[in-house]
Order: structure tokens, then C-alpha cells, then sequence
């Protein structure tokens, strides 16, 4: 019996437009003069890669991984980042949401971004159908069908981890797929555990990794699935898996006793099942090591971007400047050491869009440029949102003082007056002093009138920062200094401070991770001279941060085959192999390694990592998660958010440094944030399905 299905139709010029936008609804008039069966499609190459290239096509705005503000999908802002130019805003029901504020205080119900759980089910049921008759495709090789029936498989698999960590533990439909507009018995599916859905994906990505025919794309198809983001999304499966609050949560003893761990007794199925584990199973670290160590042997060869050492300085970067010799890395050349590469421009051009994704050997999974313009060109992107107002940017997304003070300084000590404010005063004073026309010079890269905390820092604090009278580089050709670089200060009244509107930096701390030096906006609508960057979805930094993290929780030492059974790893706690994860991205950083001490400390160092993590992926839609899988967001997301006083003028610079508390960024956190409310609508289709935590289950 022939049943009719819609399809989209999408032009595969090149493998990028598999991750072209299309409408939502699945009507197939809009494409088709006459409706097509599944016979038709799947007996047709073009129609069958059309077919898969609507699979992927629901992978964009709230199912990507960096993204702004927009549709009710946050995951950028942590205790790192903020945006501050929607407050208040009111709803038509009179309550104000879809702001920084009610974001931050959980004041956001379940119709707030639900389309990421609708869009995700129906790239699940499109890439099923596809995988269950690709086979019949005749104009197809037989080495071409098992590879696109292994990118629909990653794309499958792919959409139940980004719900896994958003919603928690979700419905797994089956294998042949459920449409969503069947009856309402056939989607009443209850949810699987954490640990099922975990292994489900992994399952699955490790069968599309042997479907998949390459651990390398040629440039035109450099967006497509490969074997090895594969196995990186099923290394994430796994961490997540292990870490606290889907394993056991405290039972390991080893997380902060303020944090509560009633998450997993009220977490349930419609039955009672518990859908978190209750107890503590430390296999589970080694399993994700495991899996980590996968994407760090296999045939692909990823490595970090690295930038070679630059002599020559231009208006748009400094030339390199060599961090304090430490007896070690500074001696050698990359990989062991920094002495021939420049630490500031291998981070800064990752993001800044001046190397092409088939150019950067770590990037692991990439939508592509322009993905859905949340990090370019809309009215939600970050790029818009970070350029100071000088450059017709927003001058709206900042940084916390907690962000700023996480990264080290040049030679890996912590800053002065670290967390001081925040400690209730305890600890180190801060520098105190500023940058003159006479010695600005000697704190490379600032300017003149400058204050001396942000000197002397760490290579990715000035690829990532925009402090008070940081440089932002000006190509607008209207500008008379165009060609040159602004010092871009944030005191009241001045061009980039407050000045009664709603655009201002609420810490006087501003972002340039993902601005290219020479983005500009002419006018508020311009979104021209944004050059095009690539989304990081899974870089191989953040593999080896988490090799490591999953190293360091081990006491006992465990045999675990390799994904293709090929070899076994001895998976245990051993230094040299935490080394492989942390002294690359401490190298490209151009920061010192930790001390034998701190590595021969589990709790130290499992502070150290998280740290790195903090400042290496900062900015990518990875800390917000991070702290609530660790089970940190209780704390870290309840303390107060400090910045600059930027009440104070140009005039009153030395009062303007005082680090104060921001009160118009409250903060707090409550165990129904871990995850993501249901929608309501989608409680009343299937039956079975349970509502998270705090959230409401029906009107």
C-alpha cells in the first residue's frame, strides 16, 4: 500500500544547502506540481538527496549550538555572558518574558522555545523514513546509499543528543519512524531513561560511523557527516552520561554538600520509573574516556588550529607576542611547545572567520557559514550584538566579571583580586593604575589609558575581551579613522556607555570572540560587512578537555575496546594520559602547564579542568551545560554578577574599575532549570509523557 508523504525540495548544489532553512509545515504542494509517494522519491537520486537534505534542514536556530538570544534558546548565557537590550519586555499576556531578567530568574513557562523539541521529532522521523528505503534507490551506487544512509542516521542521532541535554531524558520512536501527525495513540511513547537514550545514541553513531564512508570531506561537501563526528557526538553522549547529574549525582561525594540532589528522585516516568540513575557507577568515566580516546587515535588526524609566529604587525593585529618563558613549552615547537606558533591568533581565528572550515583541522561537525545568521547576520546574532555602537553594532552582549577573572595571566598565575568582591572582600587586592601615552607600550596589546588589571593576561583573554579601551579595529570607509584601531571605552555619557538606553554594556565589559577585525555595521539594518564564520558545533579541543575531566574521576583501571573493535584501551588515571587531553590546549593557549602537584590531585585538578573549559569554550553553548551536568548551576548560577561601575565617567575612571555588583543582572538558579520545560501541547498529544521537574504539567 503506497502512503503519501511530504517532502521539501532543496537544490544540493553543494553539500552546504543540506543545511539550508525550509519551511516548516510538510506541505508538499508548495514544491511538487502533483504529491509524490515514497517509490517515487526513493527511486530518484535527486529526490532522494533532497529527501535527506530536509532531514538536516530542522538542525538550524533553536537546535543549533552557538546561537544568540533569539527564540527562547539561551544556551550561550551562563555566569559568562549576558545580553541586556530586551528589558522588560512584555508578553501579550501582560507578563514580561523573553528577557535577560525573567531568563536568569526561571520566569520563562513551557511555550517558551518549544520548537526545538518539535523540529528535532520531525528531523527524527524524516531521517528514519529515509534510512528504511534509501536501499532502493537504483541511481545510486551501493557505497553511496550506505553513506547517506549513515549521514541520515547521524542526523537522527544527532537530534536526540541535542534533546538529551537540553530536556533530559526523552521518547525514542521507532526505528521506522512516527509521524507526528498520526494518531494520538501511536505517539504516546513514554521516555526512556537518561542512560538509555545515552546509549541509544552512541549505539547509533557508532553504526553510522561504519556506514559513513569518510573521515574527511572534500571542501563542496565539507558539511556532511563524517565518520569522526560520529564518533564525537557519541563521546558526548557518554560524558554527559557519567557526569553527576545523570550518574548517581552525589553519591560519589565529591561535589559541593550545598547542592541538593532531589533532581533524580522527582524526575519520573509515568510509571515511577526513575529516569536518573540513583547510584554512582564510575565505569561510566571510563567508558567516555574511552570514546574520547576514539576521535584522538583515528584515521582523521585531528589536531588544534594553530597560527604560525608573526614578525609583522598590521592595523588589525599586533605581531606575536611571546608569552613569559616557563622553562618548558616556550623552548619547543609546536606540538610540544608555542615557540614557533602565535598563541593569540590561533584562538582569535577560529572564530573570526579568517580560516575556512576545510582549513581548521580541529573542527569536528560544522552547520556551515551563515547558520541561520545566529552568530552573523540577524537581528539575533552575536556578532551584531557584540560590535560597540561606535560600529553600528548593538553594543549589548558582555561578560561577567567572574568570566573576566577566570582567565590566567600571561605566565598561568590567577589574576589579582580574583573572585575578590564576590568572596566578601577576601583574597588579593586588585592592580591598581593605568596605561599612559608613554608606557602603553609595555603592556602589549593595550592602549593608552588603559587600567592595569587587563595587562599582562593570557593570549585568549585578549582574543575574547573587550574591556575598557580594548582596540576594535575600524574598516568603515565613511570613518575618517577607518583603517585604524579606536580604543573603545565604556564610561557614562561616552559614545559606548550608558546614556539612558536600553544598549549599553551592564558590566562595561564587552565580547569579541567571533568579531572579525574587520566586521562593521554602515547603518542598524546592515548585516553586509559581517564577514561569514562557521559554527564550532564539536571542536577537538573540547574532546580533549573532556578525555581529560573523564581521566581524572577514575580510582580503578579499565580494558575497553575501541568503537570498531579493532584494539582495547587501558583506561585508568594516569598523568601522562591526562597530559595528552590538557597540555595542547594549554600549548595553543600560550599559558604554562599545571604543576606536578595539581595533576596528582584529583579535586584540584577537576577545578583546573573545569576552569579551562570555562575559558577555552566560552561563548559556544557549552558552559551552560556543562554546569548543570556537573551540578555546579546551583551555585555558580546563583551568585551575584559583578562588573565595572559604569555609572562613572571618563572623569571618574579610578570609581568606574571598582568591580560592584550589576544589579540589573539578578541571577539565581532552581532545580527546575536543569532542564527544559515540555511544552504543554505536547503533554496532551502523548499521554505517556512526563513533564520535567517545576514545570506545569496542564493549563
Amino acid at each position: 500500500m503506497k502512503k503519501i508523504f511530504a517532502t521539501c525540495i532543496m537544490s544540493l548544489a553543494s553539500a552546504s544547502v543540506l543545511l539550508t532553512s525550509c519551511a516548516d509545515e510538510l506541505d508538499s504542494d508548495k514544491y511538487f506540481e502533483d504529491r509524490k509517494t515514497l517509490e517515487t522519491v526513493f527511486t530518484s537520486r535527486q529526490q532522494s538527496e533532497e529527501w535527506l537534505a530536509y532531514a538536516y534542514s530542522f538542525m538550524t536556530n533553536e537546535l543549533a549550538d552557538v546561537i544568540g538570544k533569539g527564540n527562547g534558546h539561551y544556551h550561550c548565557f551562563a555566569d559568562d555572558m549576558y545580553y541586556g537590550d530586551r528589558d522588560p519586555q512584555y508578553g501579550d499576556d501582560g507578563e514580561y518574558r523573553h528577557t535577560y531578567n525573567a531568563f536568569k530568574l526561571g520566569e520563562y513557562d513551557e511555550d517558551t522555545g518549544y520548537w526545538a523539541w518539535e523540529k528535532a521529532y520531525k528531523g527524527i522521523f524524516q531521517a528514519s523514513v529515509f534510512i528504511h528505503n534509501i536501499d532502493k534507490n537504483p541511481q545510486m551506487t551501493e557505497e553511496e546509499r550506505i553513506d547517506r544512509k549513515g549521514q541520515a542516521r547521524f542526523a537522527r542521532a544527532y537530534y536526540y543528543w541535542l534533546l538529551l541535554r537540553k530536556y533530559g531524558p526523552v521518547p525514542i520512536m521507532p526505528d521506522n519512524g512516527v509521524d507526528y501527525t498520526q494518531n494520538y495513540e501511536a505517539v504516546s511513547i513514554p521516555r526512556s531513561t537518561y542512560e538509555e537514550c545515552a546509549v541509544y545514541i552512541a549505539t547509533e553513531m557508532e553504526q553510522a560511523a561504519k556506514e559513513i564512508q569518510y573521515w574527511k570531506r572534500d571542501p563542496l561537501n565539507i558539511v556532511r557527516p563524517t565518520k569522526g563526528a560520529c564518533l564525537a557526538a557519541r563521546a558526548l553522549a557518554y560524558v554527559y552520561a557519567a557526569s553527576p547529574l545523570a550518574n548517581g549525582q552525589l553519591s560519589n561525594g565529591k561535589h559541593d554538600p550545598s547542592v541538593k540532589d532531589d533532581i533524580a528522585k522527582l524526575l519520573t516516568n509515568f510509571d515511577g520509573k526513575h529516569l536518573l540513575s540513583l547510584e554512582y557507577d564510575e565505569s561510566k568515566w571510563a567508558r567516555a574516556a574511552a570514546a574520547c580516546r576514539d576521535l584522538m587515535e583515528c584515521e582523521a588526524g585531528y589536531e588544534l588550529y594553530h597560527a604560525p609566529y608573526n614578525t609583522v604587525a598590521t592595523f588589525d593585529r599586533d605581531a606575536t607576542i611571546d608569552p613569559p618563558a616557563d622553562g618548558n613549552f616556550s623552548t619547543k615547537n609546536w606540538p610540544e611547545g608555542w615557540a614557533d606558533i602565535d598563541p593569540y591568533l590561533s584562538y582569535r581565528q577560529i572564530f573570526d572567520g579568517e580560516v575556512g572550515m576545510a582549513d581548521n583541522p580541529e573542527l569536528i561537525f560544522t552547520r556551515g557559514y551563515n547558520m541561520c545568521d545566529d552568530i552573523n547576520n540577524s537581528i539575533t546574532s552575536l556578532v551584531a550584538h557584540q560590535l560597540p555602537s561606535s560600529l553600528n553594532g548593538w553594543n549589548a552582549h558582555g561578560m561577567t566579571q567572574k568570566m573576566v577573572d577566570a582567565y590566567y595571566m600571561n605566565d598561568g598565575s590567577d589574576v589579582p583580586g580574583k573572585d575578590s568582591e564576590m568572596n566578601g572582600g577576601n583574597g588579593s587586592e586588585r592592580v591598581q593604575g593605568w596605561t599612559t601615552a608613554r608606557n602603553y607600550r609595555d603592556y602589549p596589546p593595550l592602549a593608552p589609558n588603559v587600567s592595569l588589571q587587563y595587562a599582562n593576561r593570557e593570549p585568549r583573554f585578549y582574543a575574547s575581551v573587550a574591556f575598557n579601551g580594548s582596540k576594535w579595529w575600524d574598516t568603515n570607509p565613511s570613518h575618517t579613522t577607518s583603517g585604524t584601531y579606536n580604543a573603545v571605552f565604556y564610561y557614562r555619557g561616552g559614545d559606548n556607555g550608558y546614556t539612558n538606553s536600553t544598549r549599553y554594556l551592564r558590566t562595561g565589559i564587552g565580547i569579541k570572540k567571533w568579531v572579525n577585525p574587520h566586521d562593521y555595521r554602515s547603518t542598524n539594518g546592515d548585516y553586509n560587512h559581517i564577514q561569514r564564520k562557521y559554527e564550532t558545533a564539536i571542536r577537538y579541543a573540547d574532546i580533549l578537555l573532556m578525555y581529560a575531566e573523564c581521566l581524572n574521576e577514575l580510582t580503578q583501571s579499565y580494558t575497553i575496546d575501541s568503537w570498531d573493535g579493532s584494539k582495547q584501551y587501558t583506561i585508568s588515571r594516569d598523568v601522562a594520559e591526562i597530559k595528552r587531553g590538557i597540555q595542547p590546549v594549554r600549548i595553543r593557549a600560550g599559558v604554562p602547564d599545571y604543576t606536578a602537584a595539581e595533576y596528582a590531585d584529583r579535586d584540584v585538578l577537576r577545578d583546573k579542568i573545569k576552569r579551562e573549559r570555562m575559558i577555552e569554550l566560552m561563548g559556544e553553548g557549552k558552559r551552560y551545560y556543562d554546569l548543570r551536568r556537573w551540578m555546579d548551576a546551583q551555585v555558580e548560577e546563583s551568585k551575584i554578577i559583578y562588573g565595572c561601575n559604569i555609572m562613572m565617567t571618563a572623569a571618574q575612571k579610578d570609581d568606574f574599575q571598582k568591580i560592584v555588583p550589576i544589579t540589573s543582572l539578578p541571577t539565581t538558579f532552581s532545580e527546575k532549570m536543569y532542564f527544559w520545560p515540555i511544552r504543554k501541547a505536547e503533554l496532551k498529544r502523548n499521554y505517556k509523557l512526563t513533564q520535567n521537574p517545576g514545570w506545569q504539567y496542564y493549563d
